[in-house]
């Protein structure tokens, strides 16, 4: 039995269920020189640094009311940087009942909740093909709460804090609290899909894909760019720098890469 925004069901004590949002994104660039590899890295260091990051995880707990507790975050050397945040719970007793509706979440501003026992953290890992030319950006957030509403409404902050190419998102719901009764409840609000949280104008730019174990409270959404402009996926400059030759193998390249990192697969090469 799952409440909803009109039926609210007294709970035994706290609100022991931990919901936890996962946020992949990905963003692909063709780097074909040792110079031009080295400048992306600087470049990702520098756009998505610690002190960034510590930013935009900091507008996260303001979207989810949590407070910040701790901070812990380091930049690495050569490359990538994690910040971890432990949040405890916000200044208030209710939560507003939009907070139950499906639907993308603020930017970044107006949602409130309890919170306890949780944590968000980021963590990012530049990289490249050893010689194919190219580079990769994965950055990974981790958002886990306890209480009654959902990480799920930091969403479209995160996706618009981000120049993304590929996402995967996860959302799981885990253990369970009780009513008054003794009842215990293994989720405590409807959902039907991530999809649902992200905004129209995002998801009309994006081919997604869900693959849902609803009896588990499992939910993971993929998503890639449709539209490829060549150059921008080249660093530095344009694509009429190139023959078309260059343009055609690098594009095909490119997207080889987008299709293995959205498929989760090794493509073989054509021949």
């Amino acid at each position: 039995m799952k409440p909803t925004s009109e039926q609210r069901i007294t709970l035994h004590g706290f609100n022991n269920l931990t919901k936890t949002l996962s946020f992949n994104r990905y963003d692909i660039c063709y780097t074909k020189t040792k110079e031009e590899r080295k400048a992306y890295i600087e470049y990702i260091n520098e756009q998505y640094n610690a002190v960034r990051l510590t930013n935009i995880l900091k507008t996260v707990s303001e979207i989810i009311g949590a407070h910040v507790l701790n901070i812990a975050k380091q930049d690495y050397i050569p490359q990538g940087a994690s910040v971890t945040l432990l949040v405890s719970e916000g200044p208030v007793v209710e939560v507003p009942s939009e907070s139950w509706d499906e639907s993308p979440g603020p930017l970044p501003e107006g949602v409130v909740m309890q919170l306890d026992k949780s944590h968000i953290t980021v963590h990012t890992y530049p990289e490249y093909h050893p010689s194919e030319g190219i580079s990769t950006f994965r950055a990974d957030i981790d958002v886990s709460t306890c209480g009654e509403i959902s990480p799920l409404k930091a969403l479209n902050y995160l996706i618009h804090s981000f120049d993304t190419d590929i996402m995967a998102i996860d959302y799981r719901v885990r253990g369970f609290t009780r009513d008054i009764n003794g009842n215990k409840l293994f989720i405590d609000h409807d959902i039907n899909s991530i999809q649902n949280y992200i905004p129209e104008e995002v998801k009309n730019v994006y081919q997604m894909i869900d693959v849902n174990v609803y009896q588990e409270h499992i939910f993971h959404t993929k998503c890639k760019l449709k539209a490829f402009d060549l150059s921008n996926y080249l660093f530095g400059y344009s694509k009429e720098a190139l023959t078309p030759q260059e343009q055609q193998e690098i594009t095909e390249r490119l997207q080889k890469e987008m299709d293995e990192i959205y498929y989760g697969k090794n493509i073989p090469h054509s021949d």
